[in-house]
């Protein structure tokens, strides 16, 4: 059986649940109930219920504090006081601001909202020569992720990722602009296309030199072609890249068998949050995780490029190596289709020591 590389993924990965309380001033988020007491890197935040249409808010310590951008929408960085905020990566968690605007708002009384939190390198940066343009990255390899921001010049060029092994999945966005989310898995899919984390487009393979420059990364660069959503001369990007790390992560695909008894996907772990899309048109990112669902099966998500509040379907399982579908829904199950997942973990499947570990 494998051993993991991390015994305790709490660590580099946590899941935090809280409820507005409806005051304007800095409100505590706290992850140590959670287990995983880090300050967090990258911050990815759903409303999961209000009383508006309440977009995705992602942050990340190298952009720094009331920088959001939205899964849900191609729109450029928001920095805005009329917006709530996150205005402090803390020891254990992060501080929210509520804002005026309440389609932005974080701490809206009696909403419930989910924070999903990864540590990169304690918001710590350095310069990275590696390619062609030089970047701005925080890396953990231990974890397998990386927070790279650069400013594009509109040619063919290639960027360091800080990584030291080849990542499985970059997530680039444009910020100076309004640009669709590029996504590229090229050990699961290629090099040839991307996929767009703020829609439902298939991935085609008709473009990719204008991607990715049909060049898979390495363990020192990602190549990027001219297209605005990776390139754009003078714009700045942030790109977020993921590696597999055993009994902590994984990124992959499985392909569907439009049954109620579906794929099992085994990751090594049993997974604390995993999203998964289908390759085909009109497919959502579905994201779900242990937090909101506390036992099988699991059927509460939010959608990456939706602002829709939570819902419930019926998903699957979450096992000790890995999770098994159980919906014959053309969702996250059409027969003979690709789909793609990301998931993190909750407990390895074997400890570093070679014990199997017991998952609640």
């Amino acid at each position: 059986m494998a051993y993991t590389d991390i015994d305790d993924p709490s660590a580099y990965f946590t899941t935090t649940l809280w409820t507005g309380d409806g005051t304007s001033s800095g409100r505590s988020i706290t992850n140590s109930a959670n287990a995983g007491n880090f300050q967090p890197d990258w911050l990815w935040i759903k409303p999961r219920t209000g009383t508006n249409a309440t977009h995705h808010q992602l942050y990340d310590s190298s952009r720094g504090v009331s920088k959001s951008l939205r899964s849900s929408a191609d729109a450029a960085e928001i920095a805005s006081s009329a917006y709530g905020h996150v205005s402090a990566y803390d020891t254990n968690g992060f501080t929210s601001i509520a804002g005026s605007n309440n389609n932005e708002n974080l701490n809206e009384n009696s909403s419930t909202f989910v924070s999903w939190q990864w540590k990169a390198n304690g918001g710590t940066t350095s310069s990275n020569t590696d390619g062609s343009i030089t970047s701005t990255v925080q890396a953990n390899t231990t974890a397998g992720f990386s927070i790279v921001t650069y400013t594009g010049t509109g040619s063919n060029a290639t960027i360091g990722h800080g990584l030291g092994a080849v990542p499985d999945m970059v997530i680039v966005k444009n910020r100076t602009a309004s640009d669709n989310w590029g996504v590229q898995l090229a050990n699961a899919l290629g090099n040839t296309n991307a996929l767009r984390l703020n829609n439902t487009d298939a991935y085609g393979g008709s473009d990719g030199a204008l991607w990715w420059n049909d060049t898979s990364p390495t363990s020192t660069t990602i190549s990027i072609g001219t297209r605005n959503e990776v390139n754009q001369n003078t714009k700045n990007y942030v790109m977020y890249c993921f590696k597999n790390i055993q009994g902590y992560s994984k990124i992959g695909k499985y392909i569907g068998n439009g049954s109620n008894e579906g794929t099992f996907v085994y990751t090594g772990f049993k997974p604390a949050w995993v999203m998964v899309k289908g390759t085909s048109s009109g497919r959502e990112w579905f994201m779900f995780d242990g937090t909101r669902d506390t036992f099988n099966p699991f059927n509460k998500y939010v959608k990456a490029e939706s602002n829709d509040a939570e819902a419930s379907s019926n998903f699957g399982d979450f096992c000790s190596n890995g999770f098994k579908v159980r919906s014959d829904g053309a969702s996250y199950n059409a027969s003979g289709e690709t789909f793609i997942y990301m998931a993190f973990a909750e407990h390895p499947f074997v400890s570093s020591e070679g014990v199997p570990t017991t998952a609640r």
